[in-house]
């Protein structure tokens, strides 16, 4: 069977119609498309070009539901547990769609066919704050191919309490330190919509920062 084409966009349409995607339908994804887009993920930035980096491709059922019920302590620490704040906020940080949408998320994460976790490798101890830029800019090449497919996907940490027990259960070594959970899949509810983002005037300075 031929692989799919992915989809022919314009970049900067790709830029501006990439939200996160967390109601993801449970189809299979052809492992082609997975190397496909891993493909262009390495492609992306890494300090120095030293690429110490790791993407482990996770699809066995027994493993994503052990580390989704860590993910879903997260959730619940972080977010769950202020559920009626959070919807019923005039203002806050997170919309109620937003929240509703990751709560599905946390509820059904294992149910996507494909996770990607995207790790560096002789990090654990590291006290780098910018560690992150040796690899997040090859996750969101991850995620725009993902999007050239046809593919959900979205960015996540949540499972970061049990840091130890993911790394045990990936086989990773002790010095290594995953950086995000990307669950892939074929969307089952949303659209390709622009992310809603404060205007730039808001947020864009010239030459340095000036309080409003």
């Amino acid at each position: 069977m031929t692989t799919p084409a992915p989809h022919d966009l314009p970049l900067l349409e790709a830029l501006h119609s990439t939200p996160a995607r967390r109601y993801l339908s449970t189809e299979p994804i052809d492992d082609d498309i997975v190397r496909a887009i891993l493909d262009a993920a390495i492609r992306g930035p890494s300090a120095g070009n030293g690429q110490f980096w790791a993407w482990i491709v996770v699809r066995d059922p027994s493993v994503k539901k052990q580390i989704a019920g860590w993910y879903r302590e997260g959730w619940e620490r972080h977010y769950g547990s202020r559920r009626e704040e959070i919807l019923n906020a005039a203002d806050g940080p997170m919309s109620s769609r937003s929240f509703l949408a990751a709560d599905h998320l946390a509820n059904h994460i294992e149910e996507a066919p494909v996770w990607i976790v995207p790790v560096i490798l002789g990090a654990a101890t590291s006290k780098n704050p910018r560690l992150g830029s040796s690899i997040y800019g090859a996750v969101q090449q991850l995620m725009l191919a993902a999007r050239a497919y046809g593919i959900g996907s979205t960015l996540t940490t949540l499972h970061i309490g049990h840091e130890e027990d993911v790394r045990k259960l990936l086989g990773l070594p002790d010095d290594a330190l995953t950086m995000a959970i990307v669950p892939l899949g074929y969307p089952a509810k949303g659209r390709w919509a622009q992310p809603k983002r404060r205007p730039l005037d808001e947020v864009v300075y010239f030459e340095k920062f000036e309080q409003r």
